[in-house]
């Protein structure tokens, strides 16, 4: 695989078989991110379930303490007063039908996050195999499938966001961009960190997290201990 310039000069940076401790990975990942944007941290989480099984599933959601660094545009699937109350939160976009044939026809994805109140399910579920593959379906674990709508936007806008398996068995999640130095970073990372410890599955045999990785968009991976995660 081609690597850039820049890429191959951060990795030099990083030991890739030491297992490093949150704090001196964090301030890795700042020294290896060279692009000219404010990269986004992201974290990736190895975990020990298989998420073939349902009873082995880790899903939820969190709100990060210092956000995201990242605006984040809300859908929300509501009628009457539930939609005058998500416009009054900040809610960018605000329907109903009219949203589903939005979506349908012209294959509208400018929103990040899809609120809905169980009212307005039946509607949103014709949308499931469009938004599911996206991530984007309302789910009530996430909190996006609720009545109290105000709530939810200001938890989105505030930096809430979700964390879920993949078919891998991974979890990815931003816990923020390179700009908010150390500290910031290790809060939110630490705040997701003990949301997924907390939402282990009862069907989950032995270690739960097998490795723990962290990297900015466009720099390379840097391993955690995952023993030391919780320091």
């Amino acid at each position: 695989m081609f690597r850039g310039k820049k890429y191959v000069e951060s990795a030099k940076l990083v030991e890739s078989l030491k297992l490093y401790d949150p704090t001196e990975a964090m301030e890795l990942v700042q020294k290896t991110a060279k692009a000219k944007f404010d990269e986004t941290v992201e974290v990736h989480l190895k975990m020990g379930v298989d998420s073939r099984h349902a009873d082995q599933q880790v899903r939820g959601a969190v709100v990060l303490p210092h956000g995201t660094g990242k605006k984040v545009r809300v859908l929300v699937f509501a009628k009457g007063d539930k939609a005058k109350e998500a416009e009054v939160a900040g809610a960018e976009f605000v329907g109903a039908e009219d949203m589903v044939a939005k979506i349908q026809n012209e294959n509208w994805f400018e929103y990040d996050v899809v609120v809905a109140t169980p009212d307005m399910m039946g509607v949103v579920g014709r949308l499931g195999k469009v938004l599911g593959p996206k991530g984007l379906m309302p789910n009530p674990k996430a909190g996006t499938v609720t009545m109290d709508v105000a709530k939810a936007i200001a938890d989105i806008k505030a930096g809430k966001i979700e964390y879920r398996l993949d078919k891998t068995n991974i979890i990815h999640c931003p816990v923020g961009k390179v700009s908010f130095g150390t500290e910031k970073l290790l809060d939110n990372f630490r705040v997701l960190i003990d949301a997924v410890v907390k939402a282990k599955p009862a069907a989950a045999k032995g270690q739960y997290l097998r490795s723990v990785v962290v990297a900015s968009t466009m720099g390379p991976g840097v391993k955690i201990n995952p023993q030391r995660v919780a320091e």
